[in-house]
């Protein structure tokens, strides 16, 4: 199959057409020709205003729930959201039943995802059937595709196995990835503490729950000398931490949520279960704080935290809804209607291809002659709404439907080529 994508701007620094308007030309999924102005035949032509092309984008925290809770997701419906989203490869957590625990679980999930464009990496759980106990069997998992280790939604409590877990992972130079979440500190707390809690009567989640346990990971990571990724930071205290713990040295990276880049805790005010999440959102301070954190490289890259829920778990009384948002095919253009007063493209890239990429030792994709084909395509200017007949996901548990948004993907090539209508 021939693809010609017109007059699209380069978005790729380790090009030599970044920046530049070209015309490329991909041929049975490997890129034959990029040059101003080509005058070819091809059976798809992709042309638009504002047109930009990069290499495909990571996403490194995603749960698509197979196997064991497909009334939510499954593997399929998640990986046509995520390349709905402009996504070429996402990292799953292992909070699945049975869970991503063992090396079966990994072939059984790398074998479910062959057949679709995007690429699928499993990470394994840290503690057998994440019961925060004992370890699992990460080198066996590691051995069989693996790219690293986290208890997912469910952070790891025991600092005793969270220490065993940073020495183990260096005999195989893995990573460790824990969202900042002291459960104990955030139990019965529904919204973030503060004065929108306060006003509203609801039980609040202390910033303190993510610091204390940003503190404790911090000083094992000290301790080991290993590798950590946190996702999921949400305050300006805890970004502080992360850049502090960077200059230290320490080999440290973190993610933030496109909607905590977006949102602050005056959602809550509708008491809206679908702006329930874990970590919770924070106040306007914290949202800038984590723009300003993403603007200097303290926060490394995007993670959408896709946590698909049913309808019954989000519609109904507060206190019991289910967490989570699911948003990673719109991820891109919640980020860039937050951030692009304040943050370029380039560094959107660098969030979305490359430092994914590079925490978790994938290599990188380029946008040259010769080369395979792994491209996102999208726009930057056009504003678009998302209603519930454009969602993939098998899941709508998602506030930004319905209102306009800025950026919009218009597919990927990666495999094959999967258009947005």
């Amino acid at each position: 199959m021939h693809v010609l994508i017109r007059k699209a701007i380069v978005a790729d620094p380790q090009s030599g057409f970044h920046g530049q308007t070209v015309d490329i030309l991909v041929e049975d999924g490997t890129i034959r020709t990029i040059a101003p102005n080509l005058n070819v035949k091809s059976d798809t032509v992709i042309e638009a205003e504002g047109l930009h092309v990069s290499p495909g984008w990571m996403d490194v925290f995603a749960d698509y729930c197979e196997p064991g809770y497909e009334h939510k997701e499954t593997i399929a419906t998640g990986l046509r959201a995520a390349a709905a989203g402009g996504f070429t490869q996402t990292m799953l957590v292992p909070n699945t039943h049975p869970t991503i625990s063992n090396q079966s679980m990994i072939q059984y999930v790398l074998r479910t995802a062959k057949e679709y464009g995007v690429r699928l990496h499993p990470m394994g759980a840290l503690s057998q059937n994440i019961e925060g106990k004992l370890l699992a069997e990460m080198m066996d998992m590691q051995a069989n595709g693996a790219v690293a280790f986290t208890d997912g939604w469910q952070p790891l409590q025991n600092a005793n196995l969270m220490l065993k877990a940073l020495e183990y992972v260096k005999a195989f130079n893995g990573t460790v990835v824990a969202i900042p979440y002291d459960a104990a500190l955030a139990s019965g707390g529904w919204m973030h503490e503060g004065n929108t809690s306060t006003q509203l009567g609801m039980a609040g989640i202390p910033t303190l729950a993510e610091t204390l346990m940003l503190h404790r990971d911090i000083s094992l990571l000290r301790y080991t000398n290993s590798k950590l990724h946190v996702t999921g930071v949400s305050s300006a205290e805890g970004v502080a931490m992360l850049r502090a713990a960077k200059a230290e040295g320490l080999k440290i990276t973190c993610s933030v949520t496109p909607y905590h880049l977006a949102l602050n805790d005056e959602v809550m005010h509708g008491y809206n279960s679908i702006y329930k999440v874990m970590p919770p959102i924070r106040t306007e301070a914290d949202r800038q704080a984590l723009i300003a954190g993403l603007k200097d490289g303290t926060i490394d890259c995007i993670a959408s935290h896709h946590r698909p829920q049913e309808w019954d778990a989000k519609a109904r009384e507060f206190e019991y809804a289910a967490d989570g948002m699911n948003v990673q095919e719109m991820a891109f253009a919640i980020a860039w209607t937050a951030m692009s007063h304040e943050i370029g493209i380039n560094r959107m890239m660098e969030a979305l291809c490359y430092a994914p990429r590079k925490i978790f030792n994938i290599p990188q994709p380029q946008i040259a002659i010769g080369n395979p084909a792994e491209m996102t395509i999208f726009t930057i200017g056009n504003k678009h709404t998302i209603t519930h007949d454009n969602i993939k996901s098998a899941s709508r548990n998602n506030p930004f439907i319905g209102k306009e948004l800025n950026g919009k993907v218009l597919g990927i090539i990666h495999h094959y080529i999967q258009l947005n209508t």
